[in-house]
């Protein structure tokens, strides 16, 4: 049930169904949306909004869906019901068309079942051929005319109706020119057409002295129309021709309707099918341009929603400030919401935001919500807002307000959703409150879900008491005296009555004498509640302050933890590096002294053969510096600004960016550092082969890399969270390698996907510029890469 039945125009869904017209491309789509209306059944509901997400897919991923000649079939299909009854050759052509339309719609989803299941299936009853496009063409022509080879008598027909008209020509022509000769035509005339034949214009006082027939005669009587004597046969036989012609063309359309009225029922079908696409397609528009997901659908009556926005305000603020998402949570055991604060402060558009959503989604439309959101199914919908007086009715506001409670509690059921504004306003707040909490009562005793919106204390503490109903709070800066629009649950809200009027320069003697008049139990009820907000704000804003720090600090202490592991592993390899080649020279050495000692004594240490063995003792010494004075060498190497080098023993290299003294400043990836020279080496040839070699020897063939890299990346027909780890791929392994200019092919379409795609490649620093590719060889179907 949905009460009142001017609900819609209530929520503004009158809006939505204008804006969904508004991306129709048929009138049959249009009257889809007319018929668009509230569901009660969850499996019907999922089945819409599946519909709905596939083809938001097909628009985000830009794909090559059929968007032209959308037309409504069903004045066609009622006249080729009718025995004897024919479609003009122009409404064939079109027919056509839109059969051509729904054979390419329903190949491409045949194409893309595993990825577009729900419309697949839309599909499924479709059963035209392109025999049946066919059969048209072969009779008309693109130009909406029935062809000459449609039949053999037309093609004769025609041809000797252009024989007579070239004759009448020629005839006409001759007697022009002789009445032209004794100036009988006015200034400037020709011959032309009256009544369907052809005639020459001659002046008025000179009719007699041209033998025809007058037809016609100018706005003046000046000029008269003749169709000479000689001309009359010939005009005849071609009128004669012409009707022939006309009959032959409706023989001929007559047996091509009738060949389509043996197939009625499969257009029926097919053009029900592209009406419904044409449903479908808008909805998904509507979807992209307010950011609607699909939320959690659950059978029975639920309202967990995150990130939830009104998509109506959402667009007229778009470009203009951030809309403030709406969180909000209703379970089993609060099933009310009680929201207070001050006037203007987002009371009413929350509830508004409740209702609209709702409806929505049980039309079978996504929703602008966070898709963890769950949203349940309930039976009503009820709604008090705005101001109902009815002169007709002898219904002042705060009466019409009473009927609607009354109708609440007579036929709410713990499966209705009630939405109430300003609950009690509008009469003696002592009695308008009483009878307010009286109704939240009953309500209560139904279990029925809603949101109420209040300004009365009564009702705040009443919610504060009562299980199964909770209070509510819009978020209001009492510094600056403006409204959050966010909402607090748990918690009443101040309506900041004194605060705003002090604000508007309401005098202060009246002020204070408003406080007085209010009671001081009152206001300090309002100290207080602000007070409570006041501490929840700075509390929620430790909060978020120490988990700030603590993701931090995580972060800190992972960086930390990575860099001792790989320090600790440096400082192992190093370490046994050394040792090893220290237990080498050690060896070396002492074989060469036991080489000495045993030489010194075989030649009875004479001078010559001592000088001998100290220079290979000396040269020995060398050999053990040399790796020393290697690395002085290298550290000495012209190392600029620009060059690619690497920490000497390493394999990841980056780019000098400076270099001062004896430090330089390296790009090492995301990382910057500062190294002293005589740590690094320039990356040549034969350093580059060293690191292939490394690289091999993990498992990672350069050579074969570079063998099959292709610059050219092909993602038409992915989804956009299939691209960014296919794009990031792809872009690694060109750095690797180190490729200049890539192309990335995704097709026109939307553009979505092209937009995607050239966001996330100007996040790479490695990337220098991102451009179109020229228009003979794609344009903006494909994105030209250029790698630094």
């Amino acid at each position: 049930m949905i009460f009142p039945e001017t609900l819609e125009e209530k929520l503004g869904v009158d809006q939505i169904r204008q804006r969904l017209k508004s991306y129709c491309l048929s009138i049959a789509g249009a009257g889809w949306i007319d018929r668009m209306r509230f569901s009660t059944d969850a499996e019907f509901i999922k089945i819409l909004l599946r519909q709905n997400l596939e083809f938001k897919q097909i628009l985000e991923k830009g794909e090559n869906f059929p968007s032209q000649h959308f037309f409504d079939g069903e004045e066609w299909m009622k006249r080729i019901s009718l025995e004897g009854n024919y479609l003009e050759a122009e409404e064939f052509l079109k027919l056509a068309q839109a059969l051509d339309t729904i054979i390419s719609s329903r190949s491409f989803l045949a194409k893309s079942k595993e990825i577009y299941p729900q419309l697949h299936k839309l599909s499924e009853p479709v059963t035209i051929t392109s025999q049946v496009p066919q059969q048209i063409y072969d009779k008309i022509d693109d130009r909406a005319l029935v062809k000459d080879s449609a039949s053999p008598d037309l093609g004769k027909l025609r041809k000797k109706l252009r024989e007579e008209q070239t004759r009448l020509r020629r005839l006409a022509d001759h007697l022009f020119r002789q009445a032209v000769k004794q100036k009988w035509v006015p200034e400037g005339a020709l011959p032309t057409i009256r009544d369907g034949r052809l005639v020459i214009p001659i002046q008025a006082e000179h009719k007699r002295k041209l033998k025809g027939f007058i037809l016609d005669e100018s706005a003046t009587g000046q000029t008269v129309f003749m169709e000479p004597t000689e001309m009359l046969e010939t005009n005849n036989e071609i009128r004669d021709l012409e009707h022939s012609e006309k009959r032959e063309v409706i023989r001929i359309l007559k047996a091509l309707t009738d060949q389509m009225r043996e197939r009625l029922n499969e257009l029926k079908l097919s053009f029900q099918f592209l009406a419904q696409i044409d449903f479908i397609r808008a909805k998904a528009k509507f979807s992209l341009e307010v950011g609607a997901d699909m939320p959690v659908i659950e059978s029975k009556p639920a309202l967990t929603w995150y990130t939830a926005r009104h998509p109506l305000l959402y667009l007229s603020l778009k470009g203009k400030r951030e809309i403030v998402p709406l969180n909000i949570d209703l379970d089993p055991v609060d099933r009310l919401l009680l929201v207070s604060g001050p006037n203007a402060g987002g009371k009413s558009v929350t509830l508004k935001t409740v209702g609209l959503l709702q409806y929505m989604v049980q039309c079978g439309m996504l929703i602008p919500v966070s898709d963890r959101s769950h949203v349940g199914i309930f039976n009503d919908i009820f709604l008090d807002i705005g101001d109902q007086q009815s002169i007709e009715n002898d219904l002042s506001t705060y009466s019409s307000h009473l009927k609607n409670m009354g109708a609440f509690i007579q036929h709410a059921t713990d499966r209705s959703l009630i939405l109430m504004d300003e609950l009690g306003s509008g009469t003696d707040p002592n009695f308008g409150g009483a009878i307010a909490q009286a109704v939240l009562d009953a309500l209560l005793k139904k279990r029925v879900w809603g949101v109420a919106t209040t300004h009365y204390y009564n009702l705040k503490l009443f919610a504060g008491q009562r299980q199964g109903i909770r209070n509510a709070a819009m978020r209001f800066d009492d510094k600056n005296l403006v409204p959050l629009y966010m909402l607090d649950i748990g918690k009443p809200g101040s309506s900041f009555a004194l605060e705003i009027a002090r604000k508007t320069g309401l005098p202060q003697q009246t002020l204070m004498q408003a406080e007085q008049l209010v009671g001081k139990d009152l206001a300090g009820f309002e100290t207080l509640v602000r007070s409570l907000e006041k501490e929840r704000q700075e509390l929620s804003e430790k909060i978020k302050r120490m988990e700030r720090q603590e993701t931090e600090l995580k972060a800190s202490l992972a960086k930390y933890q990575t860099l001792s592991s790989e320090l600790e592993s440096k400082k192992k390899e190093i370490l046994n590096k050394a040792k090893e080649e220290a237990a080498g020279i050690l060896k070396e050495t002492n074989r060469e002294i036991e080489k000495t000692i045993r030489h010194i004594r075989a030649n009875q240490a004479e001078r010559k053969e001592t000088l001998k063995v100290r220079k290979g003792l000396e040269s020995l010494t060398q050999k053990v510096l040399s790796p020393k004075k290697e690395a002085a060498e290298k550290s000495k190497q012209d190392i600029a600004e620009g060059d690619r080098v690497r920490i000497v023993g390493q394999d990841s290299s980056g780019v000098v960016l400076s270099v001062k003294g004896k430090t330089a400043s390296v790009q090492f990836g995301e990382l910057k550092s500062l190294i002293a020279l005589d740590r690094l080496e320039k990356v040549t040839g034969a350093i580059q082969k060293e690191i292939s070699a490394r690289l091999r020897s993990v498992g990672l063939n350069i050579h074969e890399k570079q063998s099959q890299f292709n610059s050219t990346l092909d993602v038409r027909g992915k989804r956009v969270d299939e691209v960014i780890a296919i794009l990031d791929q792809f872009i690694d392994t060109a750095i690797l390698l180190g490729q200049g200019e890539l192309r990335i092919l995704h097709g026109k379409g939307e553009g979505v996907l092209r937009k995607v795609i050239r966001d996330h490649l100007r996040k790479y620093k490695q990337v220098a510029s991102v451009s179109d590719e020229h228009v003979e060889r794609g344009g903006d179907g494909i994105t030209l890469v250029v790698l630094k």
